[in-house]
This record gives C-alpha cells, sequence and structure tokens, in this order.
C-alpha cells in the first residue's frame, strides 16, 4: 500500500504535464479562447476590444514561460515519486530531484507577479496614454506556495542525511 500512494502521484505528474503541454498546443492554434480566458480570469479592466491577435499570442507565450516553472517542476516531483514507489526511498538522485522542484516551485511562486504585471501591460498597450494599465497581483498563493517549497527543501536535505545513515548502517551488518 506504501509504493501506491507514490506510483499514484507520479502517474498523477505526469498527466498533468501532458495535459498541460497539450493544452498549450491546443491554445496556440485557438487564440480566441485566449481571449476567452483572459477576458474571464484576470479581471482587468482592459478595453478588450483593442486588444489584438499578437497580444493574444504574446499573452500565450508570457502565460506559458510561467506555465514552463511548473512543469519542469511536476517533471521531478514524478520522477522523485517514481522512486519512492520502487522502494528507493533514501537516495541522493531522490534528494536532488526533490530540491529541484522545490527550486522551481519557489521560481514559480516569484514569477506569479511578474507574470500578471507583464500580461496586464502587454494587453492595455493599446489604450491612450494615461490608461495603460500595470498590475501586480501577490497573495496567500504565492506565500503558501513558497512554504511549501521551503518544505520541501528540508525534506530533500533530510533525505540526504537518511541516506548517509542508510549507508553508515549497511557498514555495520
Amino acid at each position: 500500500m506504501i509504493r501506491y500512494f507514490p506510483q499514484l502521484i507520479a502517474s498523477g505528474c505526469t498527466v498533468v504535464v501532458v495535459m498541460l503541454s497539450l493544452g498549450a498546443a491546443y491554445l496556440l492554434f485557438n487564440i480566441e479562447l485566449v481571449a476567452t480566458l483572459a477576458r474571464s480570469n484576470l479581471g482587468l479592466p482592459i478595453q478588450w476590444v483593442t486588444v489584438t491577435d499578437p497580444q493574444l499570442y504574446g499573452l500565450w507565450l508570457v502565460t506559458l514561460l510561467y506555465l514552463s516553472l511548473g512543469v519542469t517542476s511536476l517533471f521531478f516531483l514524478r520522477r522523485a515519486f517514481a522512486n519512492f514507489a520502487k522502494g528507493e526511498l533514501f537516495t541522493l538522485n531522490n534528494s536532488r530531484d526533490l530540491r529541484l522542484f522545490s527550486i522551481f516551485l519557489f521560481a514559480q511562486a516569484l514569477a506569479k507577479p511578474v507574470h500578471f504585471a507583464l500580461a496586464s501591460l502587454l494587453l492595455s498597450m493599446n489604450h491612450p496614454v494615461g490608461e495603460r494599465i500595470l498590475s501586480i497581483s501577490l497573495g496567500t498563493g504565492e506565500v503558501s506556495l513558497i512554504a511549501l517549497a521551503i518544505i520541501f527543501w528540508v525534506l530533500s536535505d533530510l533525505l540526504v542525511k537518511a541516506s548517509q545513515l542508510e549507508n553508515e548502517n549497511r557498514q555495520f551488518i
């Protein structure tokens, strides 16, 4: 049973990575859906009739760069949990993968306000001078991601110590 849950997490990470990649490709060819999603999710007072397709493609690219941090973090989380499912618990590879997961998670948390600021600038660049928007948002979601990244960083250090203890115990037996 203990190996079932790590395998489930590893498989879930794989599914999310594949779905996000396919979704990004789909949105590249359906730019009007990008506009609809931006209108409903960003909550910016943009004059949407002035937004052009190149701006929407720019928004798609900025969002893709932001999401690539999360996809990369899931890749490393998947690797660590796939090893956990195989019974490889206290290895330096798992420690490295969890540390890289925490680094990319931390980077994504810091990149969210930058992404939001770039999106607001990009979508309002057709507005007259004085009506352009620069919006920066930092909330509890970003703080929670930073806390989670720190927790995984500490766990990766614990795995290194556990790996050292496991090697030491093997030498005594």
